[in-house]
């Protein structure tokens, strides 16, 4: 197969797909061999690498950025004015609250002084190019700082979640044989725990000045300093760059481990710059007047790229957390000011659920106040939604300015009062959440699609695209490919549209998984040009204007709405042995934060049970309708997810009882007794909208 030339085009597909009554196509096929469908971003024919001339890799484009850009504002931070602990109600849980100045800056010229000073630092310490540097920690100046220095040294460095727990821990930091640790106060004291399971670690640099006492006391062998220190130390004894190539890996981004240890995806300098090349030709205007509010963590990828565009065109970082983000979020003292509400950010990168709780905390607070400011809301998101949807302009030029005037400008303060653009990214987004930030906030939202294992390129939402559901067409450094997935009943001669497994290609696709060359094989291949393409499992649909929708997982892990990932087969394996369970499925949808099931019950276990309580039924079904029989089922459910030692959204919240056996003749499972996920979704649809909707 050949993504860069157009040989052939498989013409009924081609033509019977991509017409469409929209003027405006964003993806085009490449090429069709029947099996799988491949398309490109509609405006490049071939794959964008760089959109800086002359730049190859993070550490040149940061350099550049920095001589371009000297004088400008490039990282804020806020000090901490004060601390106390508040004491709930009822006495039995204490909450931090902080109040916090304004912020503070470094321009682009200072952050370079600052990287250079760590950079040589880090050499006179003794960490070799060779060796590697963990950064575990939130999200922060230093973090940026320490990456930025660590690239001018040419050390890759290793990624992991600040919340990551020590058993991945010990896995990661031993996996990649990690010299130096950058971490904060926090960390720290989790490294001092597990100090005597870790192999390699010999250096630790605490992004805190004040170092805990019984840390440096501890019998570890280890040199502990400060990410200040480290800087002196390197002002005092500077040495040169020792800049990377485009091949060499920048980074080792651990995931999550939801499915047992994490994970180490390889990206290079190239592969990263490739996602930020082509986000670059889709966020529209970058500008000197933007701002930037970074709080996701950096450990993961959507965090890491959006910081290094963001600095590449010379815009202001100001840092904040998802506890501070807001006037009325969790750690803000009552009566001071959240990062959003003194920063006045232009530009967010945010999940689903940060959105979804912006979305329904303006609802509840509207639907409390009631009378007038109620009605008058609920009438202009109307005439505002009637306007998204095409079916009424007047809601556009003055009368958008009136409703703006009136109503929403309170919503948009929430979040500084200037967001013109967000994107999305991590989880679906629900249609819901999206019109509600394009209505109240008046900011185009674009979805992103992609995975660590593609540096997060693979589709990009237009920001003049309203549509809901879709995560847009292939960005301008990724071929979006569909494959027949038969044993799912998801082929790309589907109609009205083709489905299949995606798969992304591009110079964004990473190496491979660090020290496993069989999930690498499994999930990477290369074609005869030598392009990399990544399977992701996910099954997905092309629109005919060549947008991407994702519709279904090919291997059984759903990913719900606050980010936990969900095995369903391992789930099922565990609540199945109940005595009241012939079978079961479980389900999640992606949009909610919670499972529910379809559980077949046994007849002989239910019915022995209603006996001895006294339930009177006239038939088999008519007791799996009866509400004791669902609460008496679930509570055998939950007792049997906690011997199996779930976690709480693991263990469906609700479930629908069924009467009927699922058997091959039904065509609800295989003939070895499997299930068939799609048929079984289809078939209880109703059933299934009725768990959540109950």
């Amino acid at each position: 197969m050949n993504p860069y030339i157009v040989t052939v085009i498989f013409p009924i597909l081609a033509t019977l797909i991509f017409r469409s009554n929209n003027p405006k196509r964003r993806g085009v096929p490449t090429n069709s061999t029947g099996a799988d469908l491949t398309i490109r971003n509609s405006r490049f024919e071939s794959p964008v690498e760089t959109a800086w001339e002359g730049v190859s890799t993070l550490a040149e484009l940061f350099e550049e950025a920095c001589r371009k850009h000297g004088e400008r504002l490039l990282l804020g931070t806020r000090l901490v004015i004060s601390k106390e602990v508040e004491t709930s109600e009822d006495g039995s849980r204490r909450f931090e609250k902080v109040e916090l100045g304004d912020y503070e800056w470094v321009t682009y010229g200072e952050a370079f002084d600052a990287v250079s000073s760590f950079a040589s630092g880090l050499a006179a310490l003794g960490h070799e190019r060779e060796h590697r540097v963990a950064i575990f920690g939130d999200t922060r100046e230093e973090w940026f700082l320490a990456l930025q220095g660590c690239f001018r040294r040419n050390v890759t460095v290793v990624t992991m979640y600040a919340s990551l727990g020590e058993e991945a821990l010990c896995h990661s930091l031993n996996e990649t044989e990690v010299t130096t640790v950058i971490c904060g106060q926090k960390e720290l004291k989790t490294l001092v725990n597990i100090s005597g399971q870790l192999d390699s670690v010999k250096r630790v640099i605490c992004m805190d000045n004040d170092i805990p006492s019984d840390a440096s006391s501890v019998g570890h062998g280890w040199t502990i300093i400060s990410f200040s220190d480290v800087k002196i130390l390197g002002k005092q004894n500077p040495v040169d760059a020792d800049l990377p190539l485009s091949a060499d890996v920048a980074v080792i981004m651990y995931t999550s481990g939801s499915t047992g240890l994490p994970k180490g995806v390889m990206m290079t300098h190239g592969n990263v710059l490739a996602t930020l090349s082509a986000v670059m030709t889709i966020v529209p205007k970058l500008g000197k007047k933007d701002i930037y509010l970074a709080y996701l963590p950096m450990a993961h990828i959507l965090e890491l790229a959006a910081e290094n565009l963001m600095a590449a065109v010379g815009i202001a970082i100001g840092y904040g957390s998802p506890l501070t983000l807001t006037d009325t979020s969790n750690k803000i003292k009552k009566g001071t000011k959240g990062d959003a509400t003194v920063l006045m950010p232009t530009l967010l990168a945010a999940v689903p659920a940060i959105l979804d709780r912006v979305r329904d905390g303006v609802f509840k607070k509207v639907n409390a106040t009631g009378g007038l400011p109620k009605k008058l809301f609920y009438l202009a998101y109307e005439r505002r939604l009637q306007a998204i949807n095409g079916s009424w302009f007047g809601a556009w030029g003055l009368e958008k300015a009136l409703w703006d005037f009136l109503v929403f400008r309170k919503v948009r303060a929430i979040l500084g009062g200037r967001i013109r653009f967000i994107l999305s990214g991590g989880a679906p987004l629900s249609g819901d959440t999206q019109q509600f930030i394009n209505i109240c906030l008046g900011a185009p939202i674009g979805q992103g699609y992609g995975l660590t294992e593609t540096c997060a390129g693979g589709t990009f939402s237009d920001f003049d695209d309203t549509s809901v559901g879709r995560v847009g067409p292939p960005l301008p450094c990724s071929f979006i490919k569909l494959i027949d997935w038969p044993e799912g009943g998801y082929l790309t001669n589907d109609t009205p549209m083709p489905r299949g497994e995606i798969v992304i290609g591009g110079p964004n696709v990473t190496l491979g998984y660090f020290k496993n060359e069989e999930k690498t094989k499994e999930s990477y291949k290369v074609d005869e040009r030598g392009m990399r393409w990544f399977y992701t499992g996910d099954i997905g649909r092309f629109h005919p204007d060549g947008c991407l929708e994702i519709i279904d997982r090919k291997k059984d892990i759903v990913k719900l709405q606050h980010g936990e990932y969900v095995s369903l087969g391992k789930v099922e394996a565990a609540l199945v042995v109940s005595s009241f369970v012939d079978n079961i499925m479980l389900h999640a949808d992606p949009f909610h934060s919670y499972c529910v099931a379809l559980v077949v019950a046994s007849q002989s276990t239910l019915e022995e049970w209603a006996s001895k309580q006294g339930i009177p039924y006239s038939g088999f079904s008519e007791l799996c309708s009866k509400e004791e029989s669902a609460k008496e089922v679930h509570a055998s459910l939950v007792k049997e997810a906690k011997k199996a030692r779930l976690e709480k959204f693991e263990i469906p919240a609700k479930i629908k009882l069924l009467s009927d056996p699922w058997t091959p003749e039904s065509g609800l499972v295989t003939a070895a007794l499997k299930l068939k996920r799609d048929v079984i979704r289809k078939t209880f649809q109703e059933e299934l909208l009725k768990l959540y909707a109950s």
